[in-house]
């Protein structure tokens, strides 16, 4: 085996998706030299499997759903969608799955790429090996940040690796419409493939084991999704258990098995019932750590118990979504470089520049279903399981004046979570069309803290769809709507 070339970094990065960019991009800009280790795609998941593609897929159907609702429109968009277009508008944005453009950025920051599978060789190590079998040993002298992300989770049933399933990468990149679509699991991924195959004329099945969509929002948003899902032609199950999964050879159609016998049948299966995170092979035992494991931090992103390891995006398990992942790399980027310089002074208070503290209250999420829904920090029941004194707010969107301009027959809920001793915005979720560029101004409301008394001043365009802020503030002052 040929000897490993070693070298010598202020700060190794492994992973390059959205996340390890950011903590190149924070790092280079403090002067720190920087490494970077990817054994796949340069850009990550959410550019190539995740985010992107994802919404490519889902913006026609929405697009055509919306004329669908506006007079003068919805006569011009009946027939089907060209699904070879939307396939093909989906390959332009994911750069037909290469990452020239990436790679062409990060050599612009001056950080070095190694591409082959990283793994740690002890502390501050990092052990190379490429697919070509080229080796190499860097060492960093400030800090290493694991930014490898997560992988699908498949549950173990009989039959399903045998099944070559769908996971959340199929989805986003098939370049067939399937016939008929099984979708087992009920979150945010079920729910959005859901939407996206159904609008470009797959026969969609969602088994949900649970009782209903979407289950870490508020119960609204799930029946909103459902329904929708329902009158345009879906099947959705709910307390439907898979309990085995069969294709014979791997080819042809697939059944899945429910507990108690009933039987689904599609020609294409897909199982979004998680994420795991990818640490399973990249030495985490050199340091101590267990592979394969989430791994905990604090407030910098610094891994518990060490001075050098940082773990930064969805491995912590703090919030699985980029936005939050790019957050959590700003903040860790300008700690390392604050650390690197000698700089006890850092702002690891509440609100501090070198402190992840939106990622305990105020997370943002937009589900790019058709309806849109989204969400920002806590739901009534989270709000009061953690202890708060709490008043949940409802709005029928439909009573603002906006609405009913965007759309004929506008069906939407919104629900705002009031702190009743603090009088400030514990969390905002709502559901409904166009819905998603609201999210912005409740997650200011939310991390921001703003009180009650001063988001009256705050005054909404009209007629928008953000008068509903309007509307939410009279109910709370009334004393109507609420729970």
């Amino acid at each position: 085996m040929t000897r490993a070339v070693e070298h010598e970094y202020d700060v190794v990065v492994l992973g390059a998706g959205p996340v390890g960019e950011n903590v190149v991009d924070r790092a280079r800009a403090a002067g720190l030299s920087v490494a970077v280790v990817e054994s796949e795609l340069v850009g990550g998941e959410c550019s190539y499997w995740a985010c992107m593609p994802s919404k490519a897929l889902l913006r026609p159907a929405i697009a055509r759903s919306d004329a669908r609702k506006v007079p003068g429109l919805r006569q011009l968009v009946q027939g089907p969608l060209d699904a070879a277009a939307v396939l093909a508008h989906r390959d332009y944005y994911v750069s037909d799955w290469k990452d020239d453009g990436a790679v062409g950025w990060l050599d612009s920051t001056g950080a070095h790429l190694y591409r082959g599978h990283g793994r740690l060789s002890g502390p501050r190590r990092v052990a190379v090996e490429s697919s070509e079998g080229e080796r190499h040993l860097l060492t960093a002298r400030h800090a290493v940040a694991v930014c490898t992300g997560t992988r699908a989770a498949l549950p173990e049933l009989p039959g399903l690796t045998g099944a070559r399933p769908w996971t959340s990468r199929e989805a986003t990149s098939a370049h067939r419409v399937p016939d008929r679509l099984v979708v087992v699991g009920g979150g945010v991924v079920a729910a959005e493939m859901a939407t996206a195959w159904q609008a470009l004329g797959s026969h969609v099945t969602v088994l949900v084991r649970g009782q209903g969509l979407l289950p870490r929002m508020e119960p609204f948003v799930g029946e909103h999704i459902a329904d929708a899902l329902t009158e345009r032609g879906a099947d959705v199950r709910t307390g439907a258990s898979v309990t085995a999964v069969v294709r014979d050879g791997g080819t042809g159609p697939v059944t899945v098995v429910l507990e108690g016998g009933d039987h689904v049948e599609g020609d294409e299966v897909l199982f979004a019932t998680g994420r795991t995170p990818r640490t399973e092979d990249i030495g985490l035992e050199t340091v101590g750590l267990e592979p394969g494991s989430w791994l905990p931090v604090d407030d910098s992103l610094r891994v518990t118990g060490s001075d050098w390891l940082y773990a930064v995006g969805d491995v912590n398990h703090r919030a699985l979504m980029t936005h939050q992942g790019k957050y959590q790399a700003r903040i860790a980027g300008a700690a390392i470089a604050a650390r690197a310089a000698g700089d006890s002074g850092l702002e690891t208070d509440r609100w501090g520049a070198h402190a992840a503290t939106a990622d305990h209250a105020a997370v943002p999420q937009v589900v790019f279903t058709d309806p849109e829904a989204a969400s920002v920090g806590l739901s009534f029941a989270e709000a009061e399981r953690a202890g708060h004194r709490a008043r949940a707010v409802d709005l029928d969107l439909s009573a603002v004046a906006g609405a009913g301009l965007y759309a004929d027959g506008y069906r939407g809920h919104a629900r705002m979570v009031v702190d009743l001793d603090r009088e400030t915005v514990l969390g905002v979720t709502l559901v409904g069309p166009g819905i998603g560029e609201l999210l912005h101004s409740a997650t200011i409301a939310v991390a921001g803290e703003v009180p009650i008394d001063r988001l009256w001043h705050a005054v909404p365009a009209y007629p928008t769809l953000s008068e509903a802020w309007l509307r939410l503030l009279e109910a709370y002052r009334d004393g109507t709507g609420t729970s």
